[in-house]
């Protein structure tokens, strides 16, 4: 991904975690960029399938831009605890550093600035959520033995719009959580697809193992897919993802 794809798909998060659509205009001034530029843009995220985009109703993620933005949200998040928290920066500094060397930062030194920043869960400047660790541990600790893929792309079941799909990579969450989604046969290797969804915090309508099932978007945040990793892909088991139609 650019840098400038990265940048969009980060102020559309930032937006979308508010509960609502991302505006042309709005965008248009997060970035500081002509309203036509983001238009452009945007047609090109939604033909690359990272966004939904509708001239008047605004923009959303779609699960792989959801992915993808949540990596990048991530890093900048950690970043700006680190500077602030370690490097004394104001809080009103630390959020265009924190844009300079987000682009740079692997997965695998995020992780270990996670550790090091003690599991941080809000950033410093505007105490907004850290997104998740999409890494496949039991605890934190269990991090620095952790196998990082930098092409894999990961993000929770309620992120997926409806006619998307991923593959359960795997499950989080409470006891009682964990064995309520495998009884539902969301277990590693399931295929999954989203028939239909409430517009952000509602249910998803969700095929699994041929039924069809509702699930809380709260739960479906407990269940990790992995997406394919450029444009439409089928999955054919035991080989991962192919392109197809």
């Amino acid at each position: 991904m650019s840098r400038s794809v990265e940048e969009y798909l980060k102020a559309i998060y930032s937006i979308n975690e508010e509960g609502r659509p991302a505006k042309t205009t709005e965008l248009a001034k997060r970035l500081k960029v002509s309203p036509p530029s983001v238009t452009q843009m945007l047609k090109r995220l939604a033909d690359e399938g990272l966004v939904e985009y509708s001239p008047y109703r605004g923009v959303t993620l779609t699960g792989r831009g959801a992915a993808i933005a949540q990596r990048v949200v991530r890093k900048h998040r950690l970043l700006e605890r680190f500077l602030h928290d370690f490097l004394g920066l104001r809080k009103e500094k630390v959020h265009e550093e924190a844009c300079r060397l987000e682009h740079g930062l692997s997965d695998e030194a995020a992780a270990a600035l996670c550790r090091a920043l003690k599991r941080p869960t809000t950033c410093p400047d505007d105490n907004k959520p850290i997104p998740p660790c999409t890494l496949e541990v039991e605890s934190c600790d269990e991090c620095e033995t952790a196998s990082f893929e930098e092409s894999r792309l990961l993000t929770q079941l309620s992120n997926l719009k409806p006619g998307e799909e991923g593959i359960v990579a795997f499950v989080k969450g409470g006891r009682r959580a964990r064995q309520r989604l495998l009884d539902m046969g969301l277990t590693k290797g399931a295929r999954v697809k989203v028939v239909n969804a409430a517009p952000f915090r509602g249910p998803l309508e969700i095929e699994v193992r041929g039924s069809t099932l509702a699930l809380g978007r709260g739960l479906a945040g407990n269940v990790y897919v992995e997406l394919p990793p450029h444009g439409p892909h089928r999955w054919r088991r035991g080989r991962g993802w192919r392109r197809g139609s």
